[in-house]
């Protein structure tokens, strides 16, 4: 999870922070962690959107995309927080394809994940197959 990134942007009294999950700890979600809330400075990034990574977020993996959704594994209770006045929303980073990004495109978000949910799949599974 992204610690203190609703405080750069907080504007308005919004801020956001990001949620990644993986099988084990791993340095790797650090820097991606820290990476993506860079790329969140330009104000662009928001539920739904997808995001190209330009490598596999994992070694061996074929994820090399972000798909910005609510962080459904860990129910409502992390989805909203208030910190020191600021309304914070907390988004998960799910590694997604560039198949699965351009299934989004044509079908819809929700498709998509219909198709994760009727796979079972493990996001956090770096070597997990596509659904597109």
């Amino acid at each position: 999870m992204s610690i203190g990134n609703w405080a750069w942007e907080s504007d308005g009294g919004r801020g956001l922070e990001f949620v990644l999950a993986t099988a084990t700890p791993t340095e790797r979600a650090v820097e991606l962690l820290a990476w993506n809330s860079w790329y969140d400075r330009t104000g662009t990034l928001g539920l739904g959107h997808t995001v190209p990574i330009g490598e596999p977020w994992l070694p061996g993996s074929a994820c090399d995309h972000w798909l910005i959704s609510p962080p459904y594994p860990w129910g409502p209770e992390l989805e909203v927080a208030h910190i020191e006045g600021t309304h914070v929303d907390f988004l998960w980073l799910v590694p997604i394809t560039a198949s699965e990004r351009d299934f989004k495109a044509e079908h819809g978000q929700e498709q998509l994940e219909q198709r994760f949910e009727a796979a079972a799949i493990r996001f956090w599974d770096p070597q997990r197959v596509t659904v597109a």
